[in-house]
């Protein structure tokens, strides 16, 4: 099933910003390229797309786009291709793929607007002066 990553080697180390940033858009393109393995290995059709996913991945990339160590971008990138070898190699069950690549940390939290409907005012100053 891992056939897209049995060659995808992590180079040591970045000597260079520059080389360290070329090294990130390579981690990119190989990622997107396992998408639709993903896609296929855990059955995502009916919740998420490819380009959903790709989204995913290239805002999980930005969250670091301030780091300018190239020794710390190695290792977020050794982290990465490490996670995308766990996930092609179904070392994650669906629910875990859905819970952090579709839904995401804040997914959950968007719902809560919907249920609170129904909700007399004096529970919901309960709810939110408790969990919040």
């Amino acid at each position: 099933m891992s056939n897209a990553l049995k060659n995808v080697k992590v180079a040591p180390n970045s000597a260079t910003l520059a080389e360290a940033r070329h090294r990130v858009f390579d981690f990119f393109k190989t990622a997107c390229r396992s998408l639709p393995t993903v896609m296929h290995i855990y059955n995502l059709d009916d919740v998420t797309s490819i380009s959903e996913l790709r989204s995913t991945v290239a805002s999980e990339i930005r969250k670091n786009s301030h780091v300018t160590n190239p020794k710390v971008i190695d290792m977020l990138l050794f982290k990465a291709f490490e996670e995308l070898k766990n996930v092609v190699d179904m070392a994650k069950q669906r629910h875990h793929i859905i819970g952090q690549y579709v839904v995401g940390k804040q997914g959950l939290v968007q719902d809560r607007a919907t249920k609170d409907q129904g909700i007399s005012p004096f529970l919901k100053n309960f709810y939110n002066s408790n969990y919040s």
